[in-house]
């Protein structure tokens, strides 16, 4: 299998299973998380580097820590990057496993097509820089009928870039074929009030580690509370309750129940996948870990 895809909802053990698997396959690993690029968001993004150590041997992972906190990272931009990393794990003869819980960044990777590359349209730019927010998100539905981002819904430069980058593809239909050809999606899932437990718990751990601090050094390198507002849920809160908006147990109950929905609407986005045609195999994530690589191991190779 040219590449293996381990995919799930936050909490649920990903990274784990998807080293245990590179360790047995002699793979390499591909993040899949759009927050995991930035260096400096470690506690805040799930990065959990040590997990890639087995028995003192480093397994090689792909696009975490490539950006500054701070610099702009699309859709399009992980789709090269990922082009470049696979290719160079395949050129090896190794196994690529993207691991990630993106939805939107697992699709780009799987798509039949690459992304065209879309240039600035400054006379575009000129006549929408006249829109109100409220004008250019009925501008970008009524163009896409669909949004995969919401962001592009929040932040004003993202709605012009998403507008610009609908408009050209609709003008330029000229293909490119992607170079993977073959895959194979994993799921690991976990019952709904075992992994809100567990989202809870995971939380107290981070933060007791130093999240809080994490953003507060963020903040003292020039990065924006306005920036750290498109980096996720986790900083967001953090960068509220360091605001002085809310007080710890609200910031806390809150961000905890948010983590709770996104890993909900994660698991919707695998459903829609599925009802698009994709095969998942899915894996109970309370399994011992030694069943779920005979698991893993058994669709991989088969």
């Amino acid at each position: 299998m040219s590449l293996i895809v381990i995919l799930g909802p936050t909490a649920v053990g990903k990274t784990q299973l998807a080293v245990q698997l590179a360790t047995e396959l002699e793979g390499e690993i591909i993040s899949a998380d759009s927050r995991q690029v930035y260096r400096e968001m470690d506690l805040g993004t799930g990065k959990d580097l040590k997990e890639y150590l087995v028995n003192g041997k480093q397994v090689p992972y792909h696009l975490i820590d490539i950006k500054q906190a701070g610099e702009a990272y699309s859709v399009f931009d992980f789709q090269q990057d990922f082009y470049k990393a696979y290719e160079s794990i395949i050129g090896k003869s190794k196994t690529a496993i993207l691991c990630g819980g993106t939805g939107l960044y697992i699709e780009a990777a799987l798509a039949k097509e690459k992304m065209q590359e879309v240039p600035k349209n400054t006379l575009l730019r000129k006549e929408l820089e006249t829109l109100s927010q409220e004008e250019l998100n009925a501008r970008l539905i009524d163009l896409t009928q669909s949004i995969h981002n919401s962001t592009d819904l929040i932040n004003r430069e993202r709605t012009i870039r998403a507008i610009e980058i609908v408009l050209y593809t609709s003008q330029h239909t000229e293909v490119q074929l992607s170079p993977v050809k073959e895959f194979k999606l994993i799921g690991l899932r976990m019952e709904r009030e075992k992994l809100r437990k567990r989202i809870g718990e995971r939380l107290k751990v981070r933060l007791q580690n130093g999240m809080i601090e994490e953003v507060q050094q963020l903040l003292s390198r020039g990065v924006t509370h306005e920036q750290l507002s498109y980096y996720g849920l986790e900083y967001r809160f953090l960068s509220s309750y360091i605001q002085g908006h809310v007080g710890y147990d609200e910031m806390f109950e809150g961000l905890v129940q948010a983590i709770r929905r996104f890993a909900k609407k994660q698991m919707t986005w695998y459903r829609r996948m599925e009802k698009h045609g994709q095969m998942i195999h899915w894996i109970d994530a309370e399994e011992p870990m030694d069943v779920k690589i005979q698991q893993a191991l058994k669709l991989a190779t088969k």
